[in-house]
């Protein structure tokens, strides 16, 4: 038997590059810990916990059964993708068309694939921070420079527009929006984009808008960049069915942007992935076609829970709360109980059984926040609110 030594692995140096998504490294710890007995109430992952609705399921099913289970095309189902475009120029008042729609296994492969097919080493990427970490992991990835624009919470965490146009230079390929916000819940208004138009004026840079949440909205009503004079030819919007729909694991999401880069993602899909899975295609079709009843009921459970967590968290000691605006999070301000973030975010894990997020797993902007994600019943969040509550009275 050989007793030589494995040979070293030879990662590539942009390896050292590539970030993480931290939701799944603090569910792991949180699994052990409940592996160990321990009773663990879970707000760190951003998922919504409600059932996948039937007719989705029932429409999968039917397509299995009809033999949607071989290759399709890269750029997804001529009827989805026919499907997507009619929902799109419906909700963001604008007139998309197919061969503008590329679907993709999930939401990330846009971010990916945009900054892949857009932005050279050297050039450098606008994006929101705090916000969602895989922006800044793939900037720096591919050796773009990560310029982050920092979201403020006096201003319900939404885009300070006249902090833009001293950021943008000759390097600034792309800008990257997300509303409403992972993880803050801020949503854009109409005038916040209109100024991020205004700020790139008739420089050739791109927008890359991420409306995952766009369903989920509490207050107000959703505006997308790409309904502005001029700018859906400039804009990417990134799309899909997993916060919608209570999806998330049947990775499948969508980019809508001009034809011939449309062209470009559907090659990168080739080059990687193939395809997106038909039947779970055949399935978006219903999603979006059928009733839509279990979103809105969705969307006032979340909004229910919202109101819940961020009351109780303005009574504990040290934490303080604005009333997210859209998706399923809370961002609570930690700075009063004098504690870095990750110390408690790890504290309130090990001590109090309570899972939540550092602010700085969403860049270094969040330092001083913790983020929970209200995807949970309201008896596990008032369960959570209670412990962090004792630990507070005990430790602040």
């Amino acid at each position: 038997m050989s007793t030589a030594a494995p040979r070293e692995l030879r990662l590539a140096k942009r390896m050292a590059r590539l970030g993480t998504e931290t939701a799944f490294e603090v569910l792991v710890k949180a699994r052990a810990l409940e592996a160990k007995g321990r009773d663990i109430v879970h707000l760190e992952i951003g998922e919504p916990d409600f059932d996948t609705p039937m007719n989705i399921i029932d429409a999968a099913c039917d397509a299995l059964h009809k033999g949607f289970t071989h290759y399709g095309p890269s750029a997804g189902m001529p009827e989805l993708r026919e499907t997507i475009a009619q929902y799109v120029s419906e909700t963001r008042g604008i007139e998309a068309k197919p061969e503008e729609v590329v679907v993709v296994p999930g939401g990330k492969p846009i971010i990916f694939f945009t900054i892949m097919a857009l932005v050279e080493e050297g050039d450098e990427v606008i994006y929101p921070n705090p916000g969602f970490p895989i922006y800044e992991s793939m900037i720096d990835f591919l050796g773009a420079k990560a310029v982050p624009v920092q979201l403020r919470e006096e201003m319900d965490f939404r885009l300070d527009v006249n902090e833009l146009p001293g950021m943008i230079n000759d390097r600034t390929k792309l800008i990257i929006l997300n509303s409403p916000q992972n993880p803050t819940g801020g949503v854009l208004e109409q005038k916040d984009l209109e100024g991020v138009a205004r700020a790139i004026g008739d420089r050739n840079i791109m927008v890359l808008t991420d409306e995952i949440y766009s369903r989920l909205i509490f207050e107000g009503e959703h505006h997308s960049i790409m309904s502005l004079p001029g700018m859906q030819e400039r804009c990417i919007l990134l799309d899909g069915f997993s916060k919608t729909y209570a999806m998330t694991g049947w990775r499948m999401g969508y980019g809508v942007m001009r034809p011939d880069l449309a062209t470009h993602v559907a090659r990168l899909m080739t080059n990687s992935n193939s395809c997106t899975a038909s039947f779970t295609q055949v399935a978006g079709i219903e999603a979006l076609r059928g009733p839509q009843g279990s979103v809105e009921a969705m969307c006032a459970e979340f909004k229910k829970r919202r109101d819940i967590m961020v009351t109780g968290l303005n009574r504990i000691k040290g934490f303080s709360c604005r009333l997210p605006k859209g998706a399923f999070y809370v961002f609570p301000n930690i700075q009063e109980t004098g504690w870095p973030s990750k110390k408690l975010a790890d504290t309130l894990l090990e001590d109090a059984g309570v899972a939540a997020l550092s602010g700085t797993a969403f860049g270094h902007f969040g330092e001083g926040y913790l983020r929970f994600s209200v995807a949970n019943s309201i008896e596990n969040i008032e369960k959570a609110l209670e412990r962090v509550d004792a630990w507070a009275t005990k430790n602040l």
